[in-house]
């Protein structure tokens, strides 16, 4: 006998439950953070700019996602890090352009709100937004049955930050040849690259699995220090595409990234490479490799911001140098 479907009266019937959207949005405005403004859950949010510190303010804004570490996540049911990896992946972006983070929003669709998922999800995102210094400004939560199954559903990031115009990020004229290269350690994965972790990692081997969910790291703390010295002149976020690829974005045509190889590679990349035999080259065109974030910097200047980054603890190493491509 064929099933008679009845048409929805309601919007609940159709699938999209207001009043849970609204529950998701109070408890969210709930959470006790700096990062949380008071006025959370109206049309817009924003912050003051002070106009002492940045006297030609440029604003530079940001988007990105977790990609399919979502998936990872999922088959864990372990969604606590996804909202830091979140805010790192937009913050860490504007910090490697001079800018500090201001403001985050997020986004998420989802075939049908699960409140306990996406509250531990927004726990982490107002923890990498604590971590960044930045304000949660806003967000928007999408109900949408018809696009996503019932248990799916995805993020969006988005952030704004503020520079001087004399130091934004990078100063491609001032670089040449015999510039040094610097890293500062990655995190271990953070969410790039996982397409291809997934594809090559047994499914029974949840310990490996669970080390793909640690948080990416934010380096907003330690780049603003390091940034107060002056003596950067590029720096670049390494995501999808690599050291090589990425740190070539923020240097002249004419230059490229000569690296050593000497840094301590987390294991995590050498299990990788070996459960899928992956070639070297490929895992250095796929993942950063155990470097998040690469600075550029003249020679001369080399030591002084080593001997600055090792005042405040932060773990830095040469890791290479530019040479003429």
């Amino acid at each position: 006998m064929r099933k008679i479907q009845k048409t929805p009266a309601t919007y609940a019937e159709a699938g999209v439950d207001i009043n849970k959207g609204d529950s998701f949005v109070d408890i969210i405005k709930s959470f006790k953070s700096k990062a949380v403004p008071p006025g959370l859950g109206g049309f817009s949010g924003g912050v003051e700019l002070d106009l002492k510190r940045f006297k030609q303010p440029v604003l530079l804004s940001t988007t990105d996602g977790v990609g399919t570490k979502i998936l990872v996540a999922s088959k864990l049911k372990d969604y606590s890090s996804l909202g830091i990896d979140l805010v790192a992946m937009c913050v860490n972006d504007l910090i490697v352009c001079g800018a500090e983070p201001l403001v985050f929003l997020d986004y998420i669709a989802c075939g049908k709100l699960d409140i306990t998922v996406m509250c531990t999800v927004m726990q982490g995102i107002v923890n990498g937004c604590e971590q960044a210094a930045c304000t949660l400004a806003g967000g928007e939560t999408a109900e949408m049955p018809d696009v996503y199954s019932e248990h799916d559903f995805d993020l969006a990031g988005f952030a704004v930050g503020v520079v001087n115009k004399p130091d934004v990020l990078p100063k491609k004229t001032e670089l040449k040849a015999g510039d040094i290269i610097l890293g500062l350690p990655s995190s271990g994965i953070h969410s790039n690259g996982l397409s291809l972790a997934r594809k090559v990692i047994a499914q029974q081997d949840i310990s490996l699995w669970k080390r793909l969910l640690t948080p990416t790291k934010i380096y907003v703390s330690e780049m603003k220090l390091l940034l107060q010295s002056g003596l950067i002149l590029s720096a670049a976020h390494i995501t999808g595409g690599g050291l090589a690829g990425n740190i070539s974005r923020v240097i002249p045509a004419d230059l490229v990234p000569s690296l050593d190889y000497t840094w301590q590679i987390p294991d995590i990349f050498l299990h990788i490479q070996r459960c899928g035999a992956v070639s070297k080259e490929e895992m250095y065109k796929v993942f950063n490799m155990g470097i998040g974030i690469a600075i550029v910097v003249k020679q001369n200047n080399a030591d002084t911001l080593l001997t600055l980054a090792n005042k405040h603890n932060i773990k830095i190493n040469i890791i290479g140098r530019l040479t003429h491509g």
